[in-house]
């Protein structure tokens, strides 16, 4: 839970599941919307990776990039129970 609180304090990481949340992207046309490095991007697409909140795959030369809304229901679930439980 922790990494996946450390991958949405960034808003360069918000940013990127905004992207994703229209259309699956390469790691390039992610980069390309940014102005910071492309190994930045890499950092922040691993970090998003390892929270489990995008998943990868590799097509010929290319890295595909897709959201992962599996870990974001969990999270959502748990935060509704802790709520619940007050009440």
């Amino acid at each position: 839970m922790n990494s996946l609180f450390k991958a949405l304090n960034d808003p360069t990481r918000r940013e990127i599941l905004e992207l994703l949340k229209e259309k699956d992207l390469t790691a390039g046309e992610i980069a390309d919307q940014f102005n910071i490095s492309k190994p930045s991007i890499s950092h922040h697409l691993d970090l998003l990776r390892q929270a489990g909140l995008v998943v990868s795959v590799k097509e010929g030369q290319f890295v595909f990039y897709s959201l992962n809304t599996t870990v974001m229901d969990e999270m959502l679930k748990w935060i509704i129970s802790l709520q619940s439980q007050k009440k």
